[in-house]
């Protein structure tokens, strides 16, 4: 494949950063965008010389190698599905969904129809995130401690929650995310939010939530996140292991140690622009640094539901399995592997 021929679904802000990253490499043509608001198809369009097409049926007519679905995450599902059913390369922005049963649909599509998928949770391809993983390689983790402290984003869906899935799920999801690359999968997690919503008209995320993590490792973390400023303030994940003190996130990278500290900046437009040359070289067929393929990504969202999951119910929540495995019927006069009194991984853990 000499040039790689991409179709954007969606013609928001994200949308728009991706087409100017994908116009920039000489691989890629950029052939159609749709979406819901006509102009806002337009104006992209117009920027980057693709057509504008109707609806994703008709820029799915087009001859397209991969389709970039970048929605906002109550629209997450039937794009995929489709560019899915036509065999083409999927690339979603995160939160992948809103719920779980879309996002565990779209994977096990995903698997069967076996494409090039990737999602963009681009903080892995930042070089500071690749040196934090590098000094944690060989320390145990003891402690993790994320934060996400914003303002509420300017888009008349973020502040509902059945529109955005909250601070949680639509923000905090990129320090989750980097939590499981460099510390593992968490099992269980406890939230409270302090139920008072922004304010913003309308709004009924909260604007302030608090959560407890437990990792596989046996390492203990934390999350926090407040969308009740007037300003991104932080983003980032501290990370304590023997000996060693780091702090990661978007500013870069901080490394403390018995020898004193030293930074290393930061550079989101390298990672933001790496996500999608490793995308695009993995789809061309020669290159293979998907770093976060769908099934991936999955495990972040659903660490996230969970978290809000518990916010939400005041109650520890164990975090799911991507696709668990339904347990095999007893034989007649046998136990079920379940003793009294014990939970499934999906239901609430009991405090």
């Amino acid at each position: 494949m000499r040039i790689c021929r991409v179709g954007l679904v969606g013609a928001g802000g994200v949308a728009q950063r991706h087409a100017r990253v994908l116009s920039g490499f000489d691989d890629v043509q950029l052939v159609g965008v749709t979406d819901v608001l006509p102009e806002a198809a337009t104006r992209l369009a117009g920027s980057t010389g693709a057509r504008v097409f109707p609806d994703v049926a008709a820029l799915l007519s087009a001859d397209l190698d991969a389709v970039y679905v970048c929605v906002p995450p109550f629209a997450h599902g039937a794009a995929e599905e489709a560019v899915l059913d036509a065999g083409l390369a999927l690339f979603v922005e995160k939160p992948v969904a809103l719920d779980r049963e879309t996002a565990v649909r779209i994977n096990r599509l995903a698997g069967q129809r076996g494409v090039v998928t990737a999602v963009g949770h681009f903080w892995r391809y930042l070089p500071s995130v690749e040196q934090a993983r590098q000094l944690l390689a060989d320390r145990p983790v003891r402690l993790a401690a994320g934060a996400w402290l914003d303002k509420v984003p300017p888009v008349g869906w973020w502040p509902h929650r059945d529109r955005s899935g909250g601070p949680v799920v639509e923000q905090a999801a990129h320090v989750l995310d980097l939590a499981r690359h460099l510390v593992g999968e968490v099992s269980e997690v406890w939230a409270v939010g302090n139920g008072t919503p922004p304010d913003v008209a309308g709004a009924d995320v909260d604007g302030a939530t608090a959560a407890t993590l437990r990792f596989v490792t046996g390492a203990v973390g934390t999350l926090t996140t407040t969308c009740a400023l007037g300003w991104k303030h932080r983003a980032g994940l501290e990370v304590y292991a023997d000996g060693l003190a780091l702090s990661v996130g978007e500013d870069g990278l901080l490394v403390r140690d018995a020898d004193g500290e030293h930074r290393l900046p930061g550079d989101l437009e390298q990672g933001r622009t790496a996500v999608d040359r490793a995308f695009v070289d993995a789809v061309r067929g020669i290159g293979d640094d998907v770093r976060v393929p769908y099934p991936e990504a999955l495990r972040t969202h659903l660490l996230a539901l969970a978290v809000a999951e518990s916010a939400a119910t005041g109650q520890p929540v164990r975090v799911p399995s991507p696709e668990p495995q339904p347990a095999a019927a007893p034989e007649p006069g046998q136990q079920s592997e379940l003793a009294p009194g014990q939970q499934s991984e999906l239901e609430p853990a009991r405090g």
